[in-house]
């Protein structure tokens, strides 16, 4: 395993280093209420994010909170859940990964926001 590149699984989150993570880069990102991403609006606040992965899940850890596991390899078939966010001035399907992850990442930046996953037909956009 080699285990010196690292990759971003969640954009403005640090890296890691597992190749696990290597099919899922750059496939998550926060946007706010809106659905809009918004460069560096929440990148001091995420850098404290610690991700790892167990057993198909992402791990993720900050400091005062619980631990918030996802599962990373999903069937996306609930069309409930996609929506379509503005990223980097482009239209893209993403899926919501819900309010308990989105009340995480809120504490985490202070600030209203969702966590969604590029949708799996989609292409990862240019961020």
């Amino acid at each position: 395993m080699n285990m010196s590149i690292k990759h971003e699984l969640i954009v403005g989150c640090p890296a890691i280093a597992n190749d696990d993570a290597k099919r899922f880069t750059q496939r998550w990102l926060i946007v706010g209420p809106d659905f809009v991403w918004q460069r560096d609006l929440y990148a001091d606040k995420l850098s404290g994010v610690q991700i790892s992965i167990s057993f198909g899940n992402m791990v993720l850890r900050a400091p005062g909170m619980l631990r918030l596991d996802l599962p990373m390899d999903v069937i996306e078939d609930d069309d409930s859940v996609w929506r379509d966010a503005q990223i980097g001035g482009q239209s893209v399907k993403v899926v919501d990964e819900g309010d308990l992850a989105a009340v995480w990442f809120g504490n985490v930046v202070d600030q209203p926001c969702r966590l969604v996953k590029i949708h799996p037909d989609e292409a990862t956009p240019h961020f």
